[in-house]
């Protein structure tokens, strides 16, 4: 995987560093889940579906932080021009909080990947219960193409709604939670906003702990998991 001077909030806002990105996909590390994208197009051609971003972990990464749907700037075909990826390098207030919230959290691009439970765009943030119960029935065949990730941050209130199929799919799984970062949890919820650096930290040190525990190890989050 090799690193570029795009990683910086908002960098996706100009061409040519989205035709970087779009040039990694066929690295090794994102290639599967290039094809994993793919396939969710196949399967619903009324929707959009952005790429993980190559800068990312991808198959590598040990953890896995699901949000809850692509925002209007992942799409390259709206009013203005998204960048076709899920990534905290996208032009929007929620990406960039993403961002400073991750380098906050000392947690290196290599070990994360992002994605939502809600994967595609349908030129609406709205959303309904139908779709994210959809959304998450996707992650049955994403977690396989996942084989290092231990944690998963389950990222605002609809990504909580995964947690029985991760148990169910992936029982040796630890799972934390933290509110979303975007606008509105800010305005409303100030208090939970701010906490989330501090949460996502406590994440990574779950795994740095998993990663040095023996075999069979009981497999509990630790307090600010669920």
């Amino acid at each position: 995987m090799t690193l570029t001077p795009d990683d910086a909030p908002r960098t996706l806002r100009h061409p040519e560093a989205i035709a970087s990105r779009r040039a990694m996909l066929a690295e090794p590390h994102i290639a599967p889940l290039a094809l994993y994208v793919q396939g969710l197009r196949a399967k619903h051609p009324t929707w959009e579906f952005q790429d993980f971003d190559p800068l990312d972990g991808g198959i590598h990464a040990d953890m896995l932080f699901l949000l809850e749907k692509p925002g209007p700037m992942t799409s390259p075909n709206g009013k203005k021009r998204g960048s076709g990826f899920i990534s905290r390098n996208n032009d929007d207030p929620t990406a960039e909080a993403v961002f400073d919230f991750m380098k906050e959290a000392g947690i290196p691009r290599k070990r994360a990947v992002l994605w939502n439970v809600i994967p595609g765009w349908n030129e609406t943030i709205k959303f309904n219960g139908a779709e994210v119960r959809r959304g998450i029935e996707e992650l049955r065949d994403l977690l396989p193409l996942l084989p290092k990730v231990r944690t998963v941050v389950l990222v605002g209130g609809q990504a909580r709604r995964a947690l029985p199929l991760l148990r169910t799919v992936r029982p040796d799984l630890r799972i934390c939670t933290s509110a979303h970062p975007g606008r509105q949890v800010l305005r409303f919820n100030p208090d939970q906003w701010h906490a989330i650096p501090e949460q996502w930290k406590d994440a990574g040190l779950v795994q740095e702990e998993a990663w040095a525990e023996p075999a069979g190890g009981n497999g509990q989050p630790n307090a600010s998991g669920v």
